[in-house]
């Protein structure tokens, strides 16, 4: 029997390889003699970058970039062995390095994405992934595709401010500068999410809230993004607006679809590719997936979700633990998720789920493996 462990990180307890290396032991106290393999997964959040690079190969490098306010800090992106550069936006762009006082997408900029890209494009790589969960921003890519050489300039042809607020005042756009590598780049954005650029479902009104944004904020950068992209569009001579997934990192997408033709795609099923997932099933008889919270938000397009899709056109069955279940956890099942456990339960109480992490996923997996084996023996009835 083989057995594959691809399970996800446990946010804030265990990383992707530790719950890999948690699994191995508890299997071999069950199934002493089954042949095991393990291959940590992401789907373009926490612990993708080095997911990727233990299952790849590769190296990590460090600049220093700007944050989402201007200020000067140390951000990481890896280039794997092919060379394919693994860009996170929350590096050099999210949300955690400002205090919550700090927040404010009228001023927050994707400046230091750019940075970051440009770097990659300067060291030669060709090949991009970008993954855009965590951001603080909602600057339609502006300051990210200014760091890229656009300009963006206002009424006196002057270049407008970063940020947010830097939105409502272009009317026209400089490419002279744009970088040149981008051309060649082929870059892929990984974003799970399909809401539109405006609107109700849109990067303000969606997004903007948690990075800080009041609701004359929300109403400035609707209108802004509005007028932003309309001059986009004029430039590159296409629809945007409409596009899904455009409303995802408020709105970063943007300009790289329109002057560098990236392409927009699912982050589990991007992540699946890049280590030849399929090729890793040959051979399994179960696969064992994991993830921090299982609900209803799992079944569109998380890890769970990617894993139990590519299991069950090979007809392998997978289970999976959870740190907690959340509402509409069941909704995972239809999705190639043949069981699942829980390292909590309802009684735990809040705040507690964090506290002995290990102990709690290893009797979990425990328990799973029991079930299994009454399940095996029943087979013959």
């Amino acid at each position: 029997m083989k057995i594959l462990f691809a399970p996800d990180s446990f946010k804030g307890s265990i990383s992707s390889p530790r719950a890999i290396e948690l699994l191995h032991d508890v299997t071999r106290r069950h199934f002493p003699d089954c042949e095991l393999a393990g291959v940590p997964i992401g789907d373009g959040g926490e612990g993708t970058t080095q997911a990727l690079l233990q299952g790849l190969g590769g190296q990590e490098r460090t600049l220093e970039v700007s944050d989402p306010l201007g200020r000067p800090t140390a951000a990481r992106y890896a280039v794997l062995s092919s060379g394919q550069a693994i860009i996170e936006m929350a590096q050099a762009s999210g949300l955690p390095l400002l205090a919550p006082e700090e927040r404010d997408p009228l001023r927050a900029s994707s400046y230091g994405t750019g940075e970051l890209l440009r770097h990659a494009l300067d060291s030669g790589c060709r090949q991009i992934c970008l993954m855009i969960g965590g951001s603080a921003t909602n600057d339609g890519g502006l300051g990210m595709a200014s760091a890229l050489g656009a300009r963006f300039l206002d009424a006196a042809g002057q270049e407008v401010q970063r940020g947010g607020g830097g939105l409502e005042q272009v009317r026209s756009i400089d490419l002279s500068a744009l970088h040149p590598g981008l051309e060649q780049a082929q870059i892929t954005i990984m974003c799970d999410v399909a809401n539109p650029l405006l609107g109700p479902n849109g990067a303000a009104y969606v997004y903007g809230p948690q990075k800080g944004a009041d609701r004359q904020a929300l109403v400035r950068l609707e209108a802004g993004m509005s007028s932003y992209v309309r001059v986009v569009e004029r430039a590159c001579g296409r629809a945007l607006r409409d596009i899904p997934g455009t409303g995802a990192a408020g709105g970063l997408a943007v300009p790289l679809i329109a002057f560098a033709c990236a392409a927009l795609r699912s982050g589990i099923e991007t992540v699946l590719e890049l280590l030849n997932f399929d090729a890793l099933l040959d051979g399994a008889d179960l696969v064992v997936t994991g993830e921090g919270r299982l609900d209803f938000q799992s079944a569109q397009g998380k890890v769970l979700y990617g894993i139990g899709r590519a299991c069950q056109k090979r007809g392998i069955p997978v289970c999976a633990i959870a740190g907690c279940f959340g509402e509409g956890m069941e909704e995972i099942y239809p999705c190639g998720i043949d069981a699942a456990v829980s390292c909590t339960s309802r009684l735990t109480p809040p705040g507690e789920e964090l506290k002995d992490a290990e102990a709690r996923f290893l009797q979990a997996a425990d328990s799973m493996y029991r079930i299994i084996k009454v399940g095996l023996s029943l087979k013959g009835l």
